[in-house]
């Protein structure tokens, strides 16, 4: 593995681990709360179920409006002092999201939630980058990941714990204490990972460069979009799993666990990815599990119109779609970076900007759709799938499951 500036306090394992808690502090701060929704939707007069879903949505907007201001910022100034300052941000919006007493209020909350934790996405794409490239670093978020996945299996119980010993407010005071335990580690163990001579001046000229590049060059700009319509499946299951398996199945003793399956099967994903990526490349896993998600859309559709749906054959048609995802999740970030890795803060501003926007934009589409069934959720799945396929198709100039050069992946100057 080729290690370009190490950071000189984490060793290996250490810096997977923090990366992966780096990703947790968003996990957190989306899946924490979804078992307290129904309180919450009480307690603030939320009118309907559908609108409880905002409480999700708004987080993901400042998530995604966020990461445009960070990466620049990160490239000019190195990457830990931006860490720090948005990690005690987010201690204060969380601490603030805690006393909303009016709904517009959590929103609001919610928002700057979302505008703080976006530096722990592009912050940790950009700190891997600048360790890896290519193949190596889709094993290293891959790995992360893996990590990062056992936080949707255990938040809801997790939420359900903080619920039985007291109100829905308590949810928010856990994810201030988690991310003040993250900004302790940032301060005392993370290292200096953009060296002061590869730090670009924040100028407007500057800013056009990158945005031009990153936005011009077909393999940034396309897998950016096609990360967005895959985690845009993830935003509409998370969204509307507690309706569906609640209120359509009547499941809700076992919501956590149901919920931490399909968790489960991401994670088993990443797993598997970390493994085999670097044997068979970016490319041939992420685009084979494409077309997996199409077939077992297409199979999940005909199973609901002729009846047979049931909680099971939903929680397997669903399992099987998130492992799907989480196969090419880490893939196309990884390819989407290779071609703009010297300007890997902005470059990652960018793409997690198209990522979280257009993610949110397709998983409120779908999860607004709920309608009592799962069927807006297949048919969803099915044409995520084949939007992902056709921008895949374009980007690669028609030509799938091959490797860009002898390392898989694409050149650097390769547009």
């Amino acid at each position: 593995m080729t290690d370009k500036t190490p950071a000189p306090s984490m060793k290996p394992g250490e810096f997977v681990a923090f990366v992966a808690a780096l990703m947790a502090v968003n996990a957190l701060g989306v899946d924490l709360m979804l078992p307290a929704l129904a309180d919450i939707g009480h307690q603030l007069g939320i009118a309907t179920a559908n609108h409880r879903q905002w409480i999700i949505t708004a987080y993901m907007l400042g998530f995604g409006a966020g990461q445009l201001v960070y990466g620049p910022l990160a490239d000019r100034y190195g990457r830990k002092p931006i860490l720090l300052l948005t990690l005690a941000g987010f201690v204060a919006a969380s601490i603030f999201a805690a006393g909303s007493q009016t709904f517009a209020a959590l929103l609001g909350a919610r928002v700057l939630q979302g505008l703080m934790s976006a530096s722990t996405r592009v912050l940790a794409v950009a700190i891997v980058r600048d360790r890896y490239s290519g193949r190596q670093m889709a094993r290293t978020l891959s790995v992360a990941q893996m990590i990062f996945f056992l936080v949707p299996i255990m938040a809801p119980s997790l939420g359900q714990v903080l619920l039985a010993i007291g109100p829905w407010r308590f949810i928010f005071y856990a994810l201030a204490g988690f991310a003040a335990l993250v900004l302790a580690w940032s301060a005392s163990r993370l290292g200096e990972t953009l060296p002061v001579d590869r730090r670009t001046p924040l100028s407007l000229g500057a800013l056009r460069h990158a945005y031009t590049l990153t936005l011009t060059n077909r393999f940034s700009a396309g897998y950016a979009v096609a990360a967005s319509m895959t985690f845009g499946g993830i935003i509409a299951f998370v969204s509307s799993a507690q309706q569906i398996f609640v209120d359509q199945f009547h499941a809700g003793e076992r919501f956590t666990i149901l919920f931490a399956v399909c968790a489960f099967s991401m994670g088993c994903a990443s797993f598997a990815n970390s493994r085999l990526v670097e044997r068979l490349g970016t490319r041939l896993i992420s685009q084979a599990a494409v077309l997996a998600l199409i077939g077992l859309s297409v199979l999940h559709i005909g199973v609901i119109a002729t009846g047979l749906e049931s909680l099971w054959t939903y929680m397997l048609f669903q399992a099987l779609s998130m492992t799907c995802i989480g196969l090419c999740g880490s893939n196309f970030g990884a390819m989407a970076m290779e071609p703009v890795g010297h300007i890997a803060g902005t470059a990652s501003s960018i793409q997690g900007f198209i990522t979280s926007v257009g993610a949110v934009i397709v998983g409120s589409l779908i999860g607004q759709s709920y309608n009592g069934t799962t069927y807006p959720l297949a048919i969803g799945y099915l044409a995520i799938g084949l939007g992902v396929l056709a921008v895949v198709y374009a980007v690669e100039g028609g030509k799938l499951f091959r490797a860009r050069n002898a390392g898989g992946e694409t050149p650097a100057s390769q547009t």
